[in-house]
């Protein structure tokens, strides 16, 4: 019981991390304009990793998809592909899992091919999840350089200074949606054990004749009665054994030849 608890819970937050994973790369909002030195603005920048988006004071927003990928930081395309990645693995596994559920009967499937399953299965939350939290810490890093080179350029009165971002929302859920796919995955793998059939050893146990030391050979078959053994026994001192024909058959004397 406690081994189809951990598999399902495993699968359910797995399951959320997966999602969070999807919905912090479709989000806009992974760096937000700083404004800590201007509070009141009339118009509010957010960028994400497909596209920049400018909200005026008025509500109306608008969006700018990135047309190039070649003019995009080599930095920020590992991000996109860390994310991307984590969500194909998220999804394999998911797929992987619903398959190697203890409480799934699918034909005559057998326990260690339903372990084997949820340990990829397992394996993979675990590799969606690292893949996840890397590229949000990365993004992050990214923003935290950014933020402070604008900032000593602001106190050294240099014109022409650039806006500064910070940490948008989508950051903390892809961190969170790492951490839930991480946890996920570690569960399955713990489930895995509990479903490994467990082997029988059987030890050999040697037998033998408790009157005599019996030693069987191979060899052809013969098949004895026990009038042999039982002419050996009556042959005495005064037996002979009665002549052969030419047939091979013992000619025995008759009552006539002692006449």
């Amino acid at each position: 019981m406690s081994t189809t608890v951990c598999q399902v819970m495993g699968f359910i937050v797995s399951s959320l991390g997966v999602a969070g994973c999807i919905v912090s790369t479709a989000m806009d909002m992974w760096s937000t304009q700083d404004l800590y030195d201007n509070p009141v603005t009339a118009v509010f920048q957010y960028q994400g990793l497909w596209r920049s988006c400018v909200r005026q004071s008025s509500g109306f927003t608008e969006c700018r998809p990135y047309f190039t990928i070649l003019g995009l930081p080599a930095m920020f395309q590992a991000v996109r592909a860390l994310m991307i990645v984590g969500i194909v693995l998220g999804i394999l596994g998911l797929l992987v899992c619903i398959f190697a559920l203890k409480c799934i009967r699918i034909g005559g499937m057998e326990d260690a091919a339903k372990a084997n399953m949820t340990l990829t299965s397992g394996i993979m939350f675990i590799v969606a999840g690292l893949c996840a939290i890397t590229g949000v810490s990365v993004f992050a890093n990214m923003l935290v350089t950014n933020f402070w080179m604008s900032t000593a350029n602001m106190y050294q009165g240099m014109q022409n200074i650039q806006t500064r971002y910070t940490f948008g929302s989508a950051l903390f859920v892809g961190w969170v949606a790492g951490g839930l796919a991480l946890v996920g995955g570690i569960m399955m793998c713990l489930a895995c054990r509990g479903l490994i059939p467990e082997e029988s050893h059987y030890k050999a146990v040697s037998y033998n004749a408790s009157g005599r030391n019996i030693s069987y050979r191979t060899g052809p078959y013969k098949v004895g009665s026990g009038y042999e053994a039982e002419m050996k026994t009556r042959k005495g001192a005064g037996y002979e054994e009665a002549p052969r024909s030419e047939d091979g058959r013992r000619s025995y004397p008759s009552k006539y030849d002692y006449v």
